[in-house]
């Protein structure tokens, strides 16, 4: 799973982290954003700086609340647009909260790929559900069908994170969004954690394991120079 990661970094796929309040999204958010090369330059968004890019280009951009008459205010729409300003490599915003997800949308589908974000989800059909509503947030009013269509051309993979109930963090699903069915985004597991109890000390007990479908993905990495595999997605191999 860390291998496939990785070379989704490198390769510039636009990736989404979802995941419950502290289930380690930013902190994920920031190890994928260690496999970027040093040669490319980033642009920031977040609202409290908790990034730790170590790249030798990157700007930081930070949102800041208005001022006690109510005015100054800058936020993260309006950061979003100014980035784009600025010919980055790569966008890494801390997390969409609001209409700021259609201008994130619109940059990912317009040259800057590679671009990385985290969002407030349970699941991975639950973060295409909340980027939706999100997009309604915003003032547009776009037909749920158009929005999810701007998402599926977006988005490439849906990383989700939780926190168990020992207090551990883990992966529990890497999803690749696929297109379109009709109005209905199709979405594809590859990897999963599979819980299989809790032992006598209440530790979550399971394992990682592959759904044996090899992604759309693998062919667009194989043909940027980073191949994967095959046997790394052999269902019948269970990981620790």
């Amino acid at each position: 799973m860390a291998l496939m990661l990785e070379a989704l970094a490198r390769s510039k796929t636009n990736m989404l982290i979802s995941g419950g309040t502290g289930s380690g999204k930013t902190t994920l958010l920031n190890i994928l954003s260690g496999y970027i090369p040093a040669s490319e330059r980033i642009v920031t968004i977040e609202d409290a700086a908790e990034l730790q890019l170590q790249q030798p280009h990157v700007i930081r951009l930070e949102t800041r609340p208005a001022n006690i008459e109510g005015k100054g205010e800058i936020n993260p729409r309006a950061l979003v647009r100014n980035a784009l300003r600025m010919r980055p490599d790569r966008i890494v915003m801390g997390e969409v909260r609001g209409g700021e997800s259609v201008d994130m949308l619109q940059a990912m589908n317009t040259g800057h790929e590679g671009s990385m974000t985290t969002i407030h989800a349970n699941n991975p059909r639950d973060a295409i559900s909340r980027l939706e509503n999100m997009i309604s947030m915003s003032g547009i009013n776009l037909p749920h069908s158009t929005c999810r269509q701007q998402i599926a051309s977006a988005i490439t993979v849906i990383v989700e994170a939780n926190r168990l109930s020992d207090g551990r963090r883990k992966i529990t699903s890497i999803q690749e969004i696929t297109g379109m069915e009709g109005d209905v985004l199709t979405m594809q597991e590859i990897f999963s954690f599979r819980q299989t109890g809790v032992d006598a000390e209440g530790n979550v007990t399971g394992y990682f394991k592959a759904s044996g479908v090899r992604p759309k993905f693998a062919d667009s990495l194989l043909a940027q120079g980073i191949p994967l595999p095959d046997a790394l997605f052999d269902p019948t191999h269970h990981y620790q």
